[in-house]
């Protein structure tokens, strides 16, 4: 449990929360989606039958559950806010929407712990409080099966691609390599402005591009979780 301030500031902290959402996927962004819905309304009723006010959502969009938080823009946007305004819990769906990969998982929650802010996955909220050793059993025995169940599909998916390959006789392949070029501009427009010393964020570069006329394989301007994959290539 996160250590709680005294006073009203304490009180008000105690009653407010800030959302979470990951969808690592891009074919789950965007209109028609139910992803971040589910979660939503999972967090949702949460916080409705606890008396907490949601005051602020955050969604890291197309980004792997096996991504350090500190690599996601929007978690990274979420940690500012939280130590900015006092909200001292943050609410997910479950664990394994916080993180897959059970390192980042328990690393991401350590953290967390340590500046005193409270990880409540909705369908278990003490998943991350209780701190008996059977529960951190548990824990860690939780977060290796997500990694085993996310590698598993990601296996699925390659056997299946495999078996239509050899069905069509020609190569299936998952998701398009982003253009060299495209890499290149955006690392291009990543870079501080000579005169103001400023950058720009993912979503502004993201927006650059698409006015450069660069866009995902669908035709969409890319979201902020494939810019950031572009600046570490």
């Amino acid at each position: 449990m996160a250590k709680r301030e005294n006073g009203a500031g304490a009180d008000r902290n105690s009653r407010t929360a800030v959302a979470y959402f990951r969808t690592s996927s891009a074919a789950n962004v965007g209109a028609g989606k139910d992803t971040v819905r589910r979660q939503r309304d999972a967090v949702t009723a949460y916080a409705e039958a606890h008396g907490l006010g949601i005051v602020r959502e955050f969604h890291d969009a197309a980004v792997s559950g096996a991504d350090p938080i500190d690599r996601r823009p929007g978690f990274v946007e979420l940690l500012a806010y939280v130590h900015g305004d006092g909200a001292r819990a943050i609410l997910v769906e479950n664990a394994s929407r916080f993180a897959r990969d059970l390192a980042v998982q328990l690393a991401g929650h350590d953290l967390l712990k340590a500046r005193g802010i409270d990880l409540v996955p909705v369908d278990a909220p003490d998943h991350f409080r209780d701190e008996t050793p059977t529960a951190v059993m548990v824990r860690q025995i939780l977060g290796a099966v997500a990694q085993f169940e996310k590698a598993g599909l990601v296996q699925k998916l390659r056997h299946a691609r495999d078996s239509k390959s050899a069905a069509l006789g020609r190569r299936v392949e998952g998701r398009k390599p982003v253009p060299e070029a495209v890499i290149r501009e955006a690392k291009r427009l990543a870079r501080k402005s000579p005169k103001t010393g400023e950058s720009r964020t993912l979503r502004e570069i993201a927006e650059e591009l698409a006015h450069l006329g660069h866009s995902s394989p669908s035709g969409r301007p890319y979201l902020a979780g494939s810019i950031k994959n572009m600046l570490v290539k």
